[in-house]
């Protein structure tokens, strides 16, 4: 027990044990009285006895966060990453950042997020929720603090997000005849009559489309596309159940031809600048489609489809498949296996807008809904 005299405080200290390197681990408490000091001590000691971390008094939930972010995720993408950590930086950071670890509690939890809870959408506060319960986490594992309390704070309930909608049919054949002089027609048809995700339909390569099939295999093979790829991180799809071969539509078919000429036209003007990748879906130059870009030329053949532009992202068309598909006939089952989903609960409760229950398989639906316009794209 002693006086420090630079922080004015009685400081009692024991030696609890040794690192790898011998060198001595210390313990200390503080306190204005040397019985203060003494109590906190033990209190210390007793923790380290019961094998209860000792925390570390000036680690903010900024640290903690600045930790995880840099160091507890890995295997992540990097687009992943930056995501994480803008939410962070504008959502967590600011409000609960300097709060020293040890002292933050579950009612501060709970305003915090009812303070949010008034600007986010549900789903986007589910996820800055889990910003501070991941990295409290990693730092209770590296006992920096005792507990989680954040995990203690119930999800209320935030603002109504952009809902999802579907096209009608109506709506469906004005944007398929917007779209048919435009460089993203085969896009498009692929999107609203097979059901790929957008990021699915990027890298598809021209090596996983079978434009004849195998009519006289036993069973016969229709012409398909195999969705095997998509942008995600390691260029795995979203699930397993996601790597899927899709019969295509006939519509679809005479899409591909036409868009199998434009891009050998694109790789003449090219010339040397051409990088061939391969894809389906390419740019001038053979380079894998933006995102962005096909957002701002969706956005413009919905104009000129008579719809308000900004009310539309190519996702939607994923979702006017499935619509599209139940107002038909289809089965919820059958809908589910075509988009690539684990079971039906995705299907029923974001994608399905309608519900009539009959049976068919979906090149065949689709075929039916879309007559078909060989002469029309020929010509």
């Amino acid at each position: 027990m002693f006086w420090d005299e630079s922080r004015q405080r009685w400081t009692a200290e024991a030696t609890v044990g040794y690192s790898a390197a011998g060198k001595r681990i210390v313990r200390r408490g503080r306190g204005k009285t040397k019985t203060e000091a003494q109590k906190k001590l033990r209190e210390i000691i007793r923790d380290l006895e019961d094998g209860t971390p000792a925390e570390a008094k000036n680690f903010t939930v900024e640290h903690a966060i600045r930790d995880w972010l840099k160091y507890g995720l890995p295997g992540r993408s990097q687009r992943t990453i930056d995501k994480l950590t803008t939410l962070a930086e504008k959502h967590v950071i600011p409000s609960l950042g300097a709060r020293k670890l040890p002292a933050l509690t579950a009612d501060e939890g709970d305003k915090w997020l009812a303070e949010k809870a008034e600007i986010l959408a549900t789903r986007t506060l589910r996820e800055v929720r889990s910003i501070p319960i991941r990295a409290i986490a990693r730092a209770q594992a590296r006992e920096k603090v005792k507990r989680n309390v954040m995990v203690l704070c119930e999800l209320p309930q935030g603002q109504e997000g952009r809902p999802s909608k579907a096209l009608t049919f109506e709506q469906a054949e004005a944007v398929l005849a917007a779209s048919e002089r435009t460089q993203l027609w085969a896009y498009v048809v692929l999107s609203l009559l097979l059901g790929a995700r957008t990021e699915e339909l990027r890298p598809l390569a021209w090596s996983h489309v079978d434009l004849v099939g195998s009519p006289d295999a036993d069973p016969p093979i229709p012409p398909h596309i195999m969705v095997w790829r998509s942008v995600r991180e390691g260029g795995d799809t979203k699930t397993r159940k996601s790597r899927r071969s899709l019969a295509l539509p006939q519509r679809c078919v005479e899409a591909l031809r036409v868009q199998k000429v434009k891009q050998e036209f694109a790789r003449r003007v090219a010339g040397n600048r051409w990088q061939e990748n391969g894809l389906v879906f390419a740019s001038n130059l053979g380079t894998e489609l933006d995102a962005r870009n096909v957002r701002r030329a969706f956005r413009k053949i919905c104009q000129a489809a008579g719809l308000e532009p900004a009310e539309w992202t190519p996702r939607e068309l994923r979702h006017s498949f499935a619509s599209l598909l139940s107002d038909n006939g289809m089965p919820i089952e059958q809908i589910s296996r075509l988009m690539g989903h684990n079971g039906t609960a995705v299907t029923e409760l974001v994608y399905r807008h309608q519900i009539r229950p009959v049976v068919e398989h979906g090149a065949e639906a689709m075929d039916r809904i879309f007559k078909s316009t060989e002469g029309d794209s020929a010509a």
